[in-house]
């Protein structure tokens, strides 16, 4: 695993299997922070070659695309990040393809349903090769002002609100990509914002690990305090309470994990993710969160108390002089679409054809 920062302003990727609204919404984010380069340097959609009009700003662009995952490498050497739309019948074969291209360091697999025997070897690829796994199950995440994967945090409007178009001071990951853009709303509130968010995906064997990001926020410097949100099930959650006991993680760790609600119910309940089932004592959301306090994390009582946790964390290392909270700034207006603009009554276009014998 990687023991720092994934991603920076100038980070770009190779979208695998095109799919214009992610695609354009990154390239929306990158017009909002400021970038200078695109983050998609190239697509790869089998079969096909040529390029895709995309707009960056209000300057359209074409981005090439390429038949095959080891031509667009070639061609596109500094893109070092490998988003993976594939559907879950050949995700798994084609991020092992990708991880074993040279110029490849982080592979995104945005897809549910990969065969679990599959991910373990791409996690035991990637771990051997000192390259980096996000997903499967995953919507992948975001480095703020700097560079995000595909769909991650939603909509313009929504980056707008969470201050993701520059970087704050906390380091953010969760199993739960639904669960991150609510997080980042709510961290936006109570404090300067996101450095970087990860969502690691919700299946039994994620590529990568919450603990892993843990340690790696713990040696970027811009990174003051980390946040974590982990959920019922498995035990990923207690390799993150050893690095607490043994002092591998030394910045304030607030965290919870959800789930509690499942001691309610009479039998075992299958909760969203493939992960999300308790399969004793151990795996319970109580027993997690117990071992994470007992740890030195700082955990609320609730859910419910998760934002003023944050909140008083962030407000004493402030108070302390640990955190400068950064200055905010304001981002540009992301140019708006012609035909949602006509759609919504905003602007209006003459016609390009006049007919005398229809009315249409």
């Amino acid at each position: 695993m990687a023991t720092g920062q994934l991603f920076s302003r100038t980070t770009q990727a190779l979208f695998y299997n095109y799919k214009q609204l992610p695609i354009q919404r990154m390239l929306d984010f990158d017009f909002l922070c400021g970038r200078e380069t695109p983050s998609v340097a190239g697509i790869i959609n089998p079969g096909a070659e040529g390029f895709q009009k995309l707009f960056f700003g209000q300057e359209e662009i074409a981005i090439p695309v390429h038949s095959t995952i080891e031509a667009a490498c070639a061609a596109h050497p500094t893109a070092d990040v490998f988003i993976n739309f594939a559907s879950y019948r050949s995700a798994a074969a084609s991020s092992m393809s990708a991880l074993k291209q040279p110029t490849i360091r982080v592979v995104a697999i945005i897809a549910e349903g990969v065969p679990e025997s599959d991910t373990k070897q791409l996690i035991a690829y990637a771990r051997s090769n000192n390259k980096v796994v996000i997903g499967p199950a995953t919507v992948g995440g975001i480095q703020a002002g700097a560079f995000k994967i595909g769909d991650t945090a939603g909509t313009i409007d929504n980056i707008v609100h969470c201050k993701l178009y520059r970087p704050g001071s906390v380091g953010f990951v969760s199993k739960s990509g639904g669960m991150s853009n609510e997080m980042y709303n709510t961290i936006a509130r109570v404090t300067d914002g996101i450095y970087e968010g990860i969502a690691i995906g919700g299946d039994v064997f994620p590529g990568s690990t919450l603990s892993d990001h843990i340690l790696r926020f713990n040696n970027i410097p811009q990174v003051k305090l980390m946040v974590v949100l982990g959920e019922l099930g498995g035990r990923d959650e207690y390799s993150l309470v050893e690095a607490l006991k043994q002092g591998k993680v030394n910045k304030p760790v607030v965290a919870w994990v959800s789930g509690t609600c499942a001691r309610l119910f009479k039998s075992e309940v299958q909760f969203g993710h493939a992960g999300a089932k308790s399969g004793g004592e151990m795996e319970s959301a109580q027993a997690k969160n117990q071992a994470l306090r007992e740890a030195g994390a700082v955990v609320p009582t609730s859910y419910e108390a998760l934002e003023a946790t944050i909140k008083e964390t962030f407000e004493q290392l402030v108070e302390e002089g640990k955190i400068t909270p950064v200055k905010e700034v304001k981002p540009p207006q992301i140019p708006e679409d012609l035909n949602s603009a006509i759609k919504s009554g905003k602007v209006r276009a003459p016609t390009h054809i006049i007919s005398t014998i229809s009315d249409d």
